[in-house]
C-alpha cells in the first residue's frame, strides 16, 4: 500500500509530534501511540500498543475515568470537547506527572465512534513551580498574621 502525499504528511506530523498523541478504540485499548507519547511515559509503541488506558491512569483514579469513558462511548457527549484537561499520570518507571491534554471523538465514515484521540503536554514542571510558589506565598501570609 503507497500513501499519498498528504497521507505521508499527516502519518510524520502525527509520528514526530513533540505532544503526546494516542488514540484508544472504544473499549479503552490503546491503537496509536506516538513518539512524543513515548518520551512523555517512558513506553514503547510496542509496549503500550493494545494495552489499557490503565497503563497511564493512576490507580485512584481508574474508577472515575472508566465511569466517564464508558459514557462518553455511549452517548458521544463529553464536556471536554473544548477544555484544556489537566490530570495527574503515571510512567512506566511508576512515577506520577501531570499532563495537560485535549480529547477528540473519532468516527468511522458511518459516523459512529470508535475511539477517542489525545493530544497531551507533560506539564509537571511547571506544576511543581505553581505549587511551590503556593506554598511560598502561604507561608508570607501566615507570616504577617
Amino acid at each position: 500500500m503507497t500513501l499519498t502525499d498528504r497521507e505521508w504528511i499527516y502519518k510524520q506530523i502525527v509520528d514526530f509530534a513533540q505532544d503526546g498523541i494516542l488514540f484508544a478504540d472504544q473499549d479503552g485499548n490503546i491503537q496509536l501511540w506516538n513518539s512524543g507519547a513515548e518520551t512523555i511515559f517512558g513506553y514503547t509503541s510496542e509496549e503500550a500498543i493494545g494495552k489499557s488506558l490503565d497503563l497511564i491512569v493512576p490507580e485512584k483514579l481508574r474508577e472515575q475515568h472508566w465511569k466517564g469513558y464508558l459514557r462518553v462511548m455511549e452517548t458521544g457527549e463529553s464536556r471536554y470537547g473544548s477544555e484544556l484537561l489537566k490530570v495527574p499520570a503515571i510512567r512506566k518507571d511508576g512515577s506520577t506527572i501531570s499532563v495537560e491534554f485535549t480529547i477528540l471523538l473519532v468516527r468511522n465514515h458511518r459516523n459512529e465512534i470508535i475511539g477517542t484521540v489525545a493530544i497531551l503536554r507533560d506539564v509537571t514542571e511547571g506544576w511543581k513551580q505553581e505549587k511551590e510558589l503556593k506554598q511560598k506565598i502561604k507561608f508570607l501570609e501566615d507570616q504577617l498574621k
